[in-house]
């Protein structure tokens, strides 16, 4: 602890030292700030604010407000936006004042401003300026401590990327590690970020897990949240590595929507919609429902995934300051498993003649089993939310959400074999059902205590998991790997059977548990200056195992209560105020522990905390947009075999992830877009078993990653709409199997390109995408090979309205 500490006392030095060199230049610095409105009075957001002849610059956010700093002397303060009349106004800066701007009306009205920020034309238009998720208070990225990454509805479409898999590789330093499996509980994709493994669990930043491929419909953006975030997020939703939320589409004043259909090889087909409508002449009733229907094969013979997904919210604004939002997702699924391949227990890799995939024999083109061994999935969210304006300095938010995941059905599996054979077994699920309700109070303010600026949240949380699942076990046979095998007599109508008589002691594991957490937090942005600001936040979680069930004989067991802290501090000084950024952060997160060491001492909850410091630039006028960090997480308390009494734990454990990370957004020039990142990630086992001290974790991604994707949009007035992008990702060797007792096994280094050719214009939309450009034969996986798809062509047609 005193290290990390130390650590961290030495990034505020740094940001310390910037501060001394920029003190005397802000002196002689003035303020110029207002509010811009549509013509309908309604807050008008992303509008350029720029000194005509300088650099200094910036963008009014989603309430209209702009402020930026200058040094003392007359300008021309322009105001424009794609397709509104730019205007112009004289203003005189005076050093150490401010000035206001009278409320400024642009000759537009809030669904004209909408229609042509959504065309595509605007200053780096994949930036995202501001989030109210992340510190779960308004705040702007320059403001904020913490590393994150915005994908937006706006490049997922330019890359038709219709699923949260597809998104989020874009997100630097996070890597797709297995592909969704549907199984009720804990079957949705897995990433890794940092160094550790995550899910996609949290939407609107509440519970909101989907079990099965997530789908994109009704996404408007996703936020990629680094490091340990237990602070504000709690532990059972998040990683040490980080957490993904999703941000969902909400209602607007006026009639709009769009019709989707997509077609390609590998059998792909997709149906989607987004429809959004008023209810009532007052405006006040709002309604929008998106909906998408998708069936997919892959490069796999016997693979296929068919699914659905409706999402309708509703939104009553009962006055100004009480709003009512009611929403829904609802998914369905019926898919056959992607081929996973795990190693044999106890057995050295070298005893399977290889140690990368392509020594193995394995086809990518086979699934090894009969389709006709397929599962059904079901998952549904509810979310209810209350919004109210206690006064112009205090809000209130009311969220109450469950979720449930469903399947029953097979999913097939394979182990490795020496003389390259498999051994095919199932893991099939049985009506398996997990529920999780969740209740949410947060209490922000936007306040001054004297000169100090406050921005405060408040919040409680109670959190319920509810899980019957049933996991079933059957082998089925030791086949070869080689082209010739009759691969399809492991099917229904041959290993139904096994599980004829149900769930028995003998063929099955139930996973039947409840538990549930009370939590209380703060968290306090304090503005130093105008130009410093610390925050503080602070934890309390009360968790509560009420033990699993056997459901043969009604036992339970293992039922224990943990109580853990979990604080996080930060610190950020803008020497260019909204322009340049340096930041410090400690973050923590926790993970509850069961169990107990031989002489009857209950485990401490398992901590990871994390020192992180770096620089965020928004410069020229918003067009480049850059976050570089470098972060070390350190865990502890993690448990470990205790040599000195067999069978019993040890809770001594640590863990060093450290890494740098680097992110750009950037415009250039009219037209031309980028976002592009790169991660670098050294994750060990400082204190371990004998077996993996000193290693890599098995589970950690490839150490080194990047993404790429750029666009540019033809300017001709002729030829306006018409598009190109074109991208890339790519991951280092990874070491899957890495421990004295098995040896190495590695994942082979991959690049996969991409690429889109599109024509936008208001009423309709063309595209055509290529994933996997050159065909390549790649494997992702953590412990597993999993084979992914080869080259797909995909084809859009969008008409809009």
């Amino acid at each position: 602890m005193n290290s990390t500490f130390t650590k961290f006392t030495h990034a505020l030095m740094v940001i310390m030292l910037f501060m001394a060199s920029a003190s005397f230049a802000q002196k002689l610095r003035g303020t110029v700030k207002g509010y811009i409105f549509t013509a309908d009075n309604k807050p008008a957001d992303n509008v350029s604010v720029a000194l005509r002849g300088t650099s200094y610059g910036t963008i009014t956010n989603t309430d209209g407000y702009f402020e930026l700093k200058a040094p003392e002397g007359s300008y021309q303060i322009t105001l424009t936006h794609v397709g509104v009349q730019p205007k112009t106004y004289n203003v005189q800066i005076y050093s150490g004042q401010t000035v206001t701007l009278p409320n400024t009306v642009i000759n537009a009205d809030n669904a004209s401003l909408r229609e042509v920020s959504v065309s595509g034309s605007k200053i780096n238009k994949f930036k995202f300026k501001r989030s109210e998720t992340v510190a779960k208070m308004p705040l702007d990225n320059l403001e904020n401590p913490q590393v994150y990454s915005t994908i937006g509805a706006d490049l997922m479409i330019e890359q038709s990327a219709f699923t949260v898999d597809d998104a989020v590789k874009n997100a630097p330093g996070l890597q797709t590690m297995w592909n969704a499996t549907g199984r009720g509980g804990d079957g949705g994709s897995y990433y890794n970020s940092r160094g550790f493994i995550l899910q996609s669990q949290l939407r609107n930043g509440v519970a909101g897990n989907v079990t099965n491929t997530i789908d994109g419909v009704n996404i408007d953006r996703i936020e990629v949240i680094k490091g340990p975030s237990a602070t504000l997020f709690g532990s059972t939703l998040t990683s040490y590595g980080g957490l993904i939320n999703r941000v969902t589409k909400k209602p607007y004043d006026t009639f709009g929507g769009s019709v989707s259909v997509t077609a390609g090889n590998l059998d792909y087909k997709r149906a989607s919609f987004d429809v959004n409508t008023p209810l009532n002449a007052s405006k006040t009733l709002l309604f929008r429902l998106n909906g998408a229907y998708t069936y997919q094969e892959g490069t796999q013979d016997n693979y296929f995934n068919r699914s659905g997904a409706i999402a309708p919210v509703f939104l009553y604004k009962v006055n100004d300051r009480l709003s009512i939002q009611a929403e829904a997702e609802l998914l369905y699924g019926k898919n056959s498993a992607q081929a996973y391949f795990f190693f044999p227990y106890g057995v050295n890799v070298s005893a399977l003649g290889a140690t990368t995939p392509e020594g193995l024999g394995i086809d990518i083109h086979k699934s090894y089993f009969d389709r006709s061994l397929a599962q059904n999935t079901r998952n549904t969210n509810f979310v209810g939310t209350v919004n109210y304006k206690i006064s112009n300095s205090f809000t209130s938010q009311t969220v109450v959400t469950t979720t449930q995941s469903y399947s029953n059905g097979f999913n097939p599996y394979f182990y490795l074999s020496p003389g390259k054979i498999i051994g095919r077994y199932d893991q099939s699920t049985l009506n398996s059902i997990s529920n999780n309700t969740e209740v949410q109070e947060n209490i922000n303010g936007d306040f001054r205590i004297g000169e100090l600026r406050n921005r405060l949240l408040i919040g409680l949380d109670y959190f319920h998991v509810n899980s019957k699942q049933m996991y079933l076990e059957g082998f089925f046979d030791n086949a070869p790997l080689n082209n010739t095998f009759n691969y399809s007599n492991f099917n229904y109508a041959n290993f139904g059977s096994v599980y004829a008589g149900g769930a028995t002691p003998t063929n099955s594991y139930p996973y039947y548990y409840k538990t549930s957490t009370y939590s209380a937090y703060v968290s306090d942005v304090l503005n130093l200056t105008d130009q410093l600001s610390a925050l503080a936040a602070l934890r309390v979680d009360n968790f509560h195992n009420n033990g699993s069930q056997n459901p043969f004989t009604g036992a339970i067991s293992g039922n224990y209560n943990q109580t853990a802290l979990s604080p996080k501090f930060g610190l950020v000084f803008q020497p260019v105020k909204d322009q340049v950024s340096l930041f410090a952060n400690y973050q923590n997160g926790f993970t509850n522990v069961t169990g107990t060491t031989f002489d009857g001492k209950t485990f401490k909850p398992q901590q990871a905390n994390q020192v992180e410091g770096g620089v965020k630039l928004d410069i020229f006028n918003g067009k480049l947009s850059t976050t570089l960090s470098y972060y070390s997480i350190n865990v502890t308390n993690l448990v470990r075999a205790d040599v000195a009494h067999p069978n019993f734990s040890i809770q001594n454990g640590t863990q060093l992830s450290k890494g740098f990370e680097a992110e750009v957004i950037a415009n250039p020039f009219a037209g031309f877009n980028l976002t592009g990142g790169f991660a670098y990630n050294d994750s060990k086992l400082t204190a371990a078993d004998a077996d993996v001290e000193g290693r890599r974790p098995s589970t950690a991604m490839s150490p080194y990653s990047a993404n790429l994707w750029v666009s540019y949009r033809l300017q001709d007035p002729v030829l306006k709409g018409l598009g190109v992008g074109f991208g890339l990702n790519y991951a280092s060797e990874n070491h899957i199997v890495n421990s004295v007792s098995q040896g190495v096994f590695s994942l082979p280094a991959y690049t996969i390109l991409r690429g889109s050719l599109f024509y936008d214009q208001p009423k309709y939309r063309l595209g055509l995408t290529v994933n996997n450009l050159t065909d390549k034969a790649y494997y992702i996986g953590y412990t597993t090979i999993n084979p992914q798809n080869l080259r797909q062509f995909l084809a859009t047609a969008t008409f809009k309205f």
